[in-house]
């Protein structure tokens, strides 16, 4: 008999980030005996901010926020996957990948996680409420105002979240944040920015401020006063029957004023390894069974999961199984905004979104806020 070799994981606490990992995790492992893999999970809330230092001392397998890119690639805290992977397979993957989800795990040459989960803030509503009110949804900013002054709206408002609609009103406006060495944003395009979330702000019921996308979601499966959401990052398990009391449906964003998508901020999960694994070959070959997009349109996904490769997210059986999560989301995801990955950039994610929520909630000196986060900004280069 071998000995057994086992592996261990840390995901984050949600269906669509535990569940298919342990599910992946059975099937790996009824496949070879002598293997098994054991995943923990950790809080939404540590996963967007918990230092991966420790995880990586303590776990073979670590599901990653792509800005940790750059802290991994000036560290070797991660294992470079290009040096472990068959150049066909990687291909694949990058040709397959769901907007920039692929590229976003690619930095200083290298590759540190495969895109195993694709995600951006998507529109998302209870067609129930609407129809019920005689509604359409909005298709402009000006329409959201009206149908948020009804009291029908909600998002996530907590540090993170906020900061992430302050980049994508940036994009609005014309300008990607961090184009400039110097400054998050010009001061004219910041300011405009700011102001539009202030506009939709006060229009809503201020609990927004105390929720993550996951809230949101529960609060409009279960409550009757919320028929729509304008931007949360998606999860497609609200909108599969069972899972929640009412089913959502979900949209592409909004359109500017040429026509064009609303450009959210990219998001979703990448499994990466630790450079102090000691099985490294049999981590690597787990991940390239989840990135599989043949394990991704099935296992992963009937398990919860949201996959990362795009011939899932074009599958016909997943998204029937859906509501057409996939289908009707992908514009959006395909031309989300890449966050920086630079060492040091997650102290500026990390100190940014409590001021900018701040402001929402209370008012102040846009010039003074945008002064604040072009400082921070300059800090965390150091």
């Amino acid at each position: 008999m071998q000995n057994i070799i086992t592996l261990k994981g840390i995901t984050w606490d949600h269906s669509r980030g535990y569940c298919p990992m342990v599910a992946t995790a059975q099937r790996f492992s009824e496949t070879r005996p002598h293997v098994k893999i054991e995943w923990s999970k950790r809080s939404l809330q540590g996963f967007a901010n918990e230092h991966i230092d420790t995880l990586a001392m303590n776990y073979d397998l670590i599901v990653i926020d792509h800005p940790w890119g750059g802290y991994a690639a000036d560290t070797g805290i991660l294992l470079n996957l290009d040096q472990y992977m068959p150049t066909h397979y990687l291909k694949d993957q990058a040709a397959h990948s769901v907007g920039k989800s692929y590229e976003s795990y690619h930095f200083g040459g290298h590759q540190f996680a495969l895109p195993i989960d694709a995600a951006a803030p998507v529109a998302s509503s209870r067609p129930d409420i609407l129809e019920q009110m005689g509604l359409d949804l909005p298709k402009s900013f000006n329409d959201l105002l009206q149908l948020a002054s009804k009291g029908l709206v909600t998002m996530p408002g907590i540090p993170i979240d906020t900061l992430m609609n302050f980049y994508m009103f940036c994009c609005v406006m014309g300008e990607e944040p961090f184009l400039s060495s110097d400054y998050v944003v010009s001061e004219a395009i910041g300011k405009k920015a700011l102001e539009m979330l202030k506009e939709l702000a006060d229009r809503l019921n201020p609990e927004f401020f105390d929720w993550n996308p996951i809230r949101v979601y529960e609060a409009m499966t279960v409550r009757n006063d919320l028929a729509y959401c304008p931007w949360a990052y998606g999860y497609s398990n609200y909108s599969r029957r069972g899972y929640a009391s009412k089913v959502l449906h979900y949209h592409d964003l909004i359109k500017d004023d040429r026509g064009a998508v609303y450009r959210s901020t990219l998001g979703g999960t990448g499994l990466a390894i630790s450079a102090n694994s000691k099985n490294k070959d049999l981590a690597v070959e787990y991940a390239m069974f989840v990135a599989n997009p043949i394990i991704q349109s099935s296992l992963f996904f009937d398990n919860g999961g949201q996959p990362g490769h795009r011939k899932a997210w074009q599958d016909d059986f997943v998204n029937i199984r859906s509501g057409d999560f996939f289908k009707s989301t992908l514009k959006t995801l395909d031309c989300a905004f890449l966050r920086p990955r630079y060492n040091g950039y997650m102290y500026f994610q990390d100190n940014a979104g409590s001021l900018i929520r701040d402001y929402l909630m209370n008012g102040g000196s846009t010039e003074d806020l945008i002064y604040s986060l072009n400082k921070i900004y300059l800090d965390s280069k150091k």
